[in-house]
């Protein structure tokens, strides 16, 4: 199925994944992910978007950010292009850097930005690194000491703002959200490789799949459908990279059932 133009967020806030091509690794060094995250902090600057987490692995990068001046494919354009350009550069090669066009998911509410960023920080730990806080390329230690890093990205003070407007308060809730188990699924690299579907094509997908077979959304969640149900949610989580809450979302189908039927536990 050939691509379709991304869906935009409602709040301009994107989860946003970058991968090495042919799934190598691109930031070979700490000067590495150092020029990455200068490159992404001087296009900040010049007021193209916000910058609320980040997450530099050895091959991907994971990326939380809202548009500001600029649509997202052109901010994340100028990002890439700018690494590429360092990274061939200073390893004398030529030809992409980065697998594809970039990876995103939407981020529509409070809540899901907060899961989000939680489960962008945990990847090193979770890739047995080691633990999140002790991880220098990521933005957790920049919340868990927001004083300090108020000056380099000030967004971050916003979103501390939604446990306390006292700023140690704040952090203190924000450390034990972060501690939290999250059984939820997120846009991650192991689901390279069978992105069939995705934000820019999944609405058309799911409306030609219910015009095959002649019934409406509505017909899908009532329990004369139910086979069907469950191989339309099975067909997204399989060959997509949404999340099972915009899964949830799109199909109006409850995100415990949508769980059940790709077999991961409930919370």
């Amino acid at each position: 199925m050939p691509r379709g133009p991304r869906k935009c967020s409602s709040t301009q806030i994107y989860h946003v994944m970058l991968r090495g091509n042919e799934k190598k690794n691109i930031f070979i060094d700490d000067e590495d992910k150092t020029m990455l995250m200068d490159i992404m902090l001087e296009k900040k600057r010049m007021g193209e978007f916000l910058l609320y987490s980040y997450c530099i692995l050895d091959n991907h990068v994971h990326i939380v950010i809202k548009e500001m001046k600029d649509p997202l494919p052109r901010i994340m354009g100028r990002i890439a292009t700018s690494y590429a350009q360092y990274f061939n550069k200073k390893y004398k090669r030529v030809g992409h850097v980065f697998q594809d066009r970039y990876k995103s998911e939407n981020i529509e509410d409070e809540n899901y930005l907060m899961c989000v960023i939680r489960y962008i920080h945990n990847n090193p730990q979770k890739a047995g690194i080691c633990s999140a806080g002790q991880y220098k390329w990521s933005t957790l230690r920049l919340y868990l000491d927001s004083l300090k890093s108020g000056r380099e990205l000030p967004e971050i003070r916003d979103v501390l703002s939604i446990f306390s407007d006292n700023e140690i308060e704040a952090v203190k809730a924000f450390a034990e959200f972060s501690k939290k188990n999250d059984n939820d699924s997120y846009m991650d690299i192991e689901q390279e490789g069978i992105y069939d579907i995705d934000e820019g094509n999944v609405e058309e997908y799911i409306r030609s799949c219910l015009k095959e077979r002649g019934i409406t959304l509505q017909d899908l969640r009532t329990k004369n459908y139910r086979k069907i149900r469950e191989e339309l949610i099975k067909e997204l989580v399989e060959h997509s990279c949404l999340s099972k809450r915009r899964i949830a979302e799109l199909t109006g189908i409850n995100r415990e059932t949508v769980r059940k039927l790709s077999k991961e536990p409930s919370p």
